[in-house]
């Protein structure tokens, strides 16, 4: 990336894909994120200059080959939340790519569910909202970036989460929108800035929506712009 090179190295955390809330030793709760966007833009940070902690939920993506980048797998949300808080105060930007289940189960069975009936009721309770928790402790130096996939009220929906989870910038996204979202290789999206700047970016390949995240986010940074 030619057009973007940091002064000084910048240490970036990185959430992306999905987690896996476990029902019992063979099913889960999950969804359809790829991690896709999460490691372009990891990749595309560590091409700017910056060392990367990618925290991984479970994907089919192989690690990327930049040494400036270190990924740790996790399946769950606290697992997630766990290995994010880990690096989290030393990190001066955050990404927060994965699309992590706002719910578990409430009990894990020992042994696989066995069909019974014609229905079946789980208890799910609320996981850790990684984002927000870590908001809490964010410092003024460093940059929160948050993504909203959205499908109906798009903006009003990004911008409370802006707020509510002590964002600096947000990547809304829009289900809505064909080729944008889970399972593409491109993505269509709008950034959201605390300061109430906003710029809409047209369908692209993923690798250049991280492409365009990244050189917002260091032009926001005043010692790295």
């Amino acid at each position: 990336m030619a057009d973007l090179f940091l002064m000084e190295t910048l240490r970036v955390l990185i959430t992306a894909g999905p987690t896996y809330e476990p029902l019992d030793p063979v099913r889960f709760i999950g969804n359809h994120s790829t991690g896709k966007m999460g490691y372009a833009l990891a990749e595309t940070f560590a091409a700017a200059g910056a060392v990367v902690d990618l925290i991984s939920g479970p994907t089919s993506l192989p690690d990327p080959a930049s040494s400036s980048i270190r990924v740790q797998r996790v399946q769950t949300a606290d697992e997630m939340y766990a290995a994010a808080a880990a690096v989290a105060a030393a990190a001066d930007v955050w990404v927060f790519a994965a699309a992590v289940a706002d719910y578990k189960p409430a009990q894990v069975a020992e042994n696989k569910i066995k069909k019974a009936g014609d229905t079946l009721t789980l208890e799910l309770v609320k996981n850790v909202d990684i984002a927000a928790t870590l908001g809490k402790t964010k410092r003024p130096e460093q940059f929160s970036v948050g993504f909203a996939l959205e499908t109906n009220n798009e903006r009003a929906h990004a911008l409370e989460k802006l707020q509510r989870k002590n964002f600096d910038l947000v990547v809304l996204n829009s289900l809505r929108d064909p080729g944008a979202g889970f399972r593409h290789d491109t993505n269509k999206v709008t950034l959201l800035g605390a300061d109430g700047a906003v710029t809409t970016f047209e369908l692209k390949p993923k690798t250049e929506v991280a492409h365009d995240i990244v050189r917002t986010v260091l032009a926001r940074l005043p010692h790295h712009a």
